[in-house]
């Protein structure tokens, strides 16, 4: 079995190479340390403004106490770091999707405020007896460090004394406070010129991630008055990431084309409380909420064989029958029952979908809910869940 690594990002690669080598830390402790981690011998990690805390399982029975401080940048840090991250639209961006551009962190560190711990800024302390600097314990914790830093590059930041709102709310302060830029006139090119171009070749599209991004926090609040909210953009947002990553990765036929009761269900299938959705929506919650079990269960067959009844032909609905009279139920379900597209054996239904396939139907106390993906035939949809 391979051994568990430290640092799946770039950046929190560099945590870990800045821990091993610019931070200048006990090179003898630091393996044992790594050991502790991969054991899972770390309790949860609490990161605050240039601290970490933690406790470490050890030789007794009660935990090590371990609290890591790093140097925090003064007022003046803070301006240069802020004037470089200011200095481009795109690091901005990049931080709110989640990721540290290499550029920004190569240009903070030249302009002598580097995100990563240099000689002396890492400072353990453990209740521990072990005298070193730093301990396995504290260790450690600096090396689970690479995982907050992986999920959010926003921790490095704040080991550096300020979090991801403060930061945020001091670059839109500096873009409303920033006078507009002259307009400069550039000379263009004639159509001729333009049509004689050469084409650039299109660049290779990046490797697509195993999962959708972060949800973006919108850099800017909705302007006031208005009936937007920046939680609700947010979701969108989110949402549509989501919804992008699936196309790419050839998952997301199923999202296209949806009419707006689709899609409504389709994201509270996401939720695990519909009811501010559905009050959104205009929707009674438990409307909404039998919307959403029907998406998550069956997608988008089965929401519209739980909305629409309809008469189908006479052929399809004796296959069905048929199937259905002789499933082996439990207890004495009775005789079938038809009613347009809905054949009802006891708590056991089969309904035909619009789009053609069976769906079976399990009786709970939201009613008649699908309780499996469609089929072709009814014997399939019945047995799939035997």
């Amino acid at each position: 079995m391979s051994r568990r690594k430290f640092g799946h990002t770039w950046w929190g690669r560099a945590w870990v190479e800045a821990l091993e080598g610019r931070a200048q830390l006990d090179p003898n402790r630091l393996p044992r340390g790594r050991t502790y981690a991969r054991k899972g011998m770390v309790g949860a990690l609490e990161v605050t403004a240039g601290q970490l805390r933690a406790s470490v399982r050890g030789s007794r029975p009660a935990p090590y106490r371990v609290t890591i401080s790093i140097r925090r940048f003064s007022a003046p840090d803070w301006e240069r770091l802020l004037d470089t991250v200011g200095a481009q639209l795109g690091y901005s961006a990049a931080l709110l999707d989640g990721e540290l551009p290499p550029e920004l962190a190569e240009h903070a560190r030249a302009s002598g405020v580097d995100l990563l711990p240099g000689p002396g800024e890492l400072r353990p302390r453990c209740s521990c007896p072990d005298s070193a600097d730093p301990c396995k314990h504290s260790a450690a914790v600096c090396y689970l460090v690479a995982d907050e830093v992986d999920d959010d590059p926003f921790v490095l930041f704040l080991l550096r004394g300020r979090g991801r709102e403060e930061i945020l709310g001091e670059l839109r302060a500096r873009r409303s406070r920033a006078v507009p830029a002259r307009a400069v006139v550039e000379e263009g090119v004639s159509p001729e010129e333009a049509f004689a171009r050469v084409p650039a070749p299109v660049p290779a599209l990046p490797p697509l991630p195993d999962a959708p991004g972060r949800p973006v926090t919108p850099p800017l609040d909705p302007p006031p008055g208005g009936t937007l909210r920046a939680d609700v953009l947010a979701e969108l947002a989110a949402d549509a990431g989501t919804v992008a990553w699936q196309l790419l990765s050839g998952n997301g036929d199923e999202v296209l084309g949806l009419s707006a009761e689709e899609d409504l269900a389709r994201r509270a299938a996401r939720l695990d409380d519909v009811t501010g959705l559905a009050a959104a929506a205009g929707l009674p919650t438990r409307d909404l909420a039998r919307w959403a079990i029907a998406w998550r269960e069956a997608g988008r067959g089965g929401l519209g064989a739980l909305r629409e009844t309809w008469q189908p032909p006479r052929g399809r609905l004796a296959e069905g029958r048929a199937e259905l009279d002789e499933a082996d139920l439990p207890g004495d379900p009775g005789e079938t029952k038809v009613w347009r597209n809905r054949l009802t054996r006891g708590d056991v239904q089969l309904r035909l979908g619009p789009d053609g396939r069976w769906y079976r139907f399990a009786h709970t106390r939201l009613g008649w809910l699908p309780d499996g993906p469609g089929s072709d035939h009814p014997v399939d949809a019945l047995v799939v869940h035997e």
